[in-house]
């Protein structure tokens, strides 16, 4: 990604004033109120799920159950309900994914209001049936005002890909799909909905595979917070901090950085590999026709900071100021 000369701590600045940034400050309520949601004495010896993984994660026999919600906002599920509804199918999806695991059923929560609900339910039909993950079921009320959605998701997995995995030493690999556009003038980057369903299932298998194979530990996929604000959130997780190259982001050709590093791509994942494996990692991703490159790599210290060019910016000190709450002491 192109960065021009002399920007990058303007850009850094601008990043982090970012609405959907300030959001992720917000789970810092739930940190402190839970800081122990992933301990259940219903579960004692077999949640192995830390806070801040994009799943719950219940060892049950030989396997994983991974169990993750998602809510959409109402002001998207008024803009674009038809969008809305394919969403809150595809990013549980891809939650599933990004802990190494297998999407399995999807459950539902839908207030009638003021919104055009059969597009969401449109919407959430066809993304079940793209990604071959059937809605089994949920609740539907009323709502005086807009139209409300969330969805829930079970999965499984056999390996993990965890928050808190990351070490020093490792490499950073951004793996994203670019053969979309953005919906509208957001961040939305849909690569999803004018792919086939083949492509879409082909894709996501990778993630589960590459876990199962032992060619990465720890990883997210890329969410509101965009890749900087995810990045940040792993490195909390983990107690580690990250050197991350700008220039060898991957990004849309003529990408304008502010709006692609916000960006909320439909298939977005930063994993970490051992150094020896990342060439890899990044040829099963190139395989399936996913860009995938490695961008920066794991420091001991808890701050990521950012090159661009001959600059370095800190984007993020994790030590002084939390983002989530959810630091490697609590997991």
């Amino acid at each position: 990604m192109n960065i021009a000369p002399g920007s990058l701590f303007s850009l850094v600045g601008a990043l982090r004033e970012r609405p959907e940034l300030s959001l992720k400050r917000d789970v810092q309520l739930v940190s402190k109120a839970l800081p122990h949601a992933g301990a259940s004495p219903w579960f004692e010896g077999s949640t192995v799920s830390k806070n801040g993984d994009d799943c719950a994660a219940l060892l049950h026999g030989d396997e994983y159950v991974l169990f993750a919600a998602e809510g959409m906002q109402s002001a998207f599920v008024r803009a674009d309900p038809w969008f809305a509804g394919f969403c809150a199918v595809m990013v549980n999806v891809s939650d599933v994914c990004a802990m190494g695991g297998r999407p399995w059923a999807i459950t539902d929560v839908l207030y009638l209001g003021s919104g055009d609900t059969q597009r969401v339910l449109e919407g959430m039909l066809a993304a079940s049936q793209m990604f071959g993950v059937p809605i089994v079921g949920g609740h539907t009320s009323r709502s005086s005002g807009d139209t409300l959605l969330a969805a829930a998701v079970l999965g499984r997995a056999r390996r993990l890909i965890t928050s808190d995995g990351a070490r020093p030493g490792e490499v950073i690999v951004q793996a994203v799909d670019l053969r979309g556009s953005y919906r509208g003038d957001g961040g939305n980057f849909n690569a999803a909905t004018t792919a086939t369903p083949e492509a879409l299932r082909w894709a996501l298998s990778l993630l589960p595979e590459l876990a199962e194979a032992g060619l990465v530990r720890a990883g997210k996929d890329i969410s509101m917070a965009g890749l900087c604000g995810t990045l940040v959130m792993l490195l909390e997780s983990s107690g580690v901090g990250a050197r991350l190259d700008l220039g060898q982001v991957i990004a849309p050709k003529d990408a304008d950085p502010l709006r692609w590093l916000m960006a909320f791509p439909s298939y977005g994942y930063l994993l970490t590999a051992r150094a020896e494996d990342a060439r890899l990692v990044c040829a099963r991703f190139e395989e399936r026709g996913i860009s995938a490159r490695v961008v920066g790599a794991i420091t001991e210290s808890r701050s990521l900071e950012i090159r661009a060019g001959a600059e370095t910016a800190t984007y993020w000190d994790v030590a002084r100021e939390p983002l989530t709450g959810f630091g490697k002491s609590d997991a």
